[in-house]
């Protein structure tokens, strides 16, 4: 007999998934990682952890707390916090920072706590779910931006001014696709219409920019031009957490504004002591950001010559097109046991049509690795 009520429903949801191809399931890791955002490759460094521990012993035996059972105003404010927006503030070359235990809260606090009903925002079509559920979380005025089109932003920020004020949102470096946001020209886009620009550094934090490597804004140049930008700790720097860096007088408004904040117990002092470590390191080893690069225009160009239509320039971040969602997860799958872990990603992350094979380069691979991975796409999508 079938089932009815929310178990019947439940069936039925997971049916519809199986038969378009897009049902997900949790899997452990296996294989040389080419699928997280592990960049710099830190989360598996001994030297790196070593280093961590110090600090945290260090810590315990000055009697500070390890722990913080609380939000940031109900006594879950510690002292390594405010050390680390410090941090952050100098790695963004920003007046001041807010922590929040994670990108997309951090996002949500941004949007949430800075942006009202009458005000209008311009969002690029590909920016990451937290964005777009952030702006409709603050409902305001929304204009979705064809990816990456100059001339949409110029047309969007020239129409008649809404009551409030105007705002860019963009990701400077794009998850999915790997491309990366003329910064430069939005700015210059912004200056003109009075508008004000907002970043999410998740991907390019740690990757770009000298000396410090704090992103795409600091490579660009745009500092001075970018009115907050979100820096997130798990991607390059391997450890959970985030913070929003901008005006002082905005950090204090979204202190008073930002929900995710308010009502979020704090970030773990034991991440944040992880986090002033990783962010040191960061910028004591510059090498380690241009060894992504390299190994990074080694796969590209391996995969390029096998004629997959993978640009031979960008980022770290490496699309391999599918299409299919089944023959996207199928060719994952086989790759997985070759020996390589990479995943497919299916819509609604990416555009129906467009399943792929995301493959994420870390400055720990290889030159054998890398091109062990690009033989084995090649050969597993020929099958």
């Amino acid at each position: 007999m079938a089932a009815t009520g929310v178990a019947g429903r439940l069936e039925d949801e997971l049916g519809r998934l199986d038969a378009a191809g897009l049902r997900r399931g949790l899997a452990l890791p296996a294989g040389v990682d080419f699928s997280s955002n592990d960049y710099l490759g830190l989360a598996g460094d001994a030297g790196f952890a070593a280093e961590v521990a110090r600090r945290v012993q260090r810590a315990a035996a000055a009697g500070e707390a390890l722990f913080a059972p609380a939000s940031r105003l109900l006594r879950g404010h510690l002292p390594v916090h405010a050390r680390l927006e410090e941090r952050v503030a100098r790695f963004k070359g920003a007046e001041a920072a807010l922590l929040l235990p994670s990108g997309w809260q951090a996002n949500a606090a941004l949007l949430t706590g800075l942006l009202r009903p009458e005000d209008r925002v311009l969002s690029d079509e590909r920016n990451h779910a937290s964005l777009i559920d952030g702006l409709r979380a603050a409902r305001c005025e929304r204009v979705v931006v064809p990816h990456l089109e100059l001339e949409a932003y110029a047309r969007a920020l020239a129409a008649p001014r809404p009551a409030g004020q105007l705002f860019v949102v963009v990701e400077s470096l794009f998850s999915m696709d790997g491309d990366l946001a003329p910064l430069a020209d939005l700015a210059h886009l912004c200056r003109r219409h009075d508008a004000s620009l907002l970043v999410d550094e998740a991907h390019a934090t740690g990757l770009y920019g000298e000396p410090r490597g704090s992103g795409r804004i600091e490579a660009c140049g745009v500092e001075r031009e970018v009115l907050a930008s979100v820096t997130t700790f798990g991607k390059a720097l391997a450890v959970q957490g985030a913070a929003i860096a901008g005006p002082r007088r905005l950090i204090e408004l979204l202190v008073n504004r930002a929900r995710p904040l308010i009502f979020s117990t704090a970030l773990s002092p034991l991440l944040a002591h992880a986090a002033e470590a990783a962010l040191d390191l960061a910028e004591r080893e510059p090498e380690r950001r241009r060894r992504v690069h390299v190994n990074a225009g080694r796969l590209r160009a391996r995969l390029a010559d096998a004629g997959l239509g993978v640009e031979r320039a960008g980022s770290p971040i490496v699309p391999v097109v599918v299409g299919d969602n089944r023959r996207a997860v199928e060719v994952a799958r086989r790759v997985r046991e070759r020996g390589f872990d990479v995943r497919a990603v299916r819509p609604p992350t990416v555009a129906p049509g467009t399943a792929r094979l995301r493959v994420s380069v870390h400055a720990d691979h290889g030159e054998a690795q890398l091109d062990g991975l690009a033989a084995a796409i090649v050969e597993e999508l020929a099958r």
